[in-house]
């Protein structure tokens, strides 16, 4: 059932036919898309965690790591390669990485401001002092591409994204 959501929540935003969990097999195999789910009791910090290793062609890999929390059971972001988040998942979010320096957090709040984009929340985090950061922010209504673009470039970001998950 794990591999099959993936599947499915991954296709639901790349094929204009409606996604199943019966048909998603059928989009990754007609694609080349080569799947697998490898289970682990590995997990130090979490009861139950779901990671999503992704490869592209070009080989660019993304590797995202959610869990459920608490007695509400929400839906969190643990981890985006490497990087650690405690963040819950919202239906639209923003992920940057950049070169982790002073200064950042203001520019991208300022940006979302002049775009009347409000922020519901944002988790920064880094694997190691003044290398790469992430900053992950989740939003009310989904980002314009421009804006993502205009951030990006100010930030000088390696990687600038929004995420629509409605």
């Amino acid at each position: 059932m794990l591999e099959l959501s993936a599947l499915k929540g991954a296709f639901q935003h790349l094929v204009e036919e409606p996604v199943s969990y019966v048909n998603a097999p059928l989009f990754a195999k007609e694609r080349g898309v080569e799947t697998g789910l490898t289970t682990s009791t590995d997990s130090e910090d979490h009861r139950s965690m779901v990671r999503v290793i992704a490869s592209t062609t070009e080989g660019h890999r993304i590797n995202v790591a959610g869990t459920i929390s608490g007695v509400k059971d929400i839906e969190k972001l643990v981890e985006i390669d490497g990087v650690e988040l405690d963040l819950a998942i919202s239906d639209h979010l923003a992920i940057y990485r950049y070169h982790d320096r002073p200064g950042v957090v203001g520019v991208v709040g300022r940006l979302f401001g002049e775009a009347k984009l409000n922020i519901a929340s944002m988790q920064v985090g880094r694997e190691i002092h003044g290398e790469h950061a992430l900053i992950v922010l989740t939003v009310d209504q989904s980002i314009p591409t421009k804006t993502v673009d205009a951030i990006s470039k100010e930030i000088g970001a390696h990687l600038g994204r929004k995420v629509d998950l409605v």
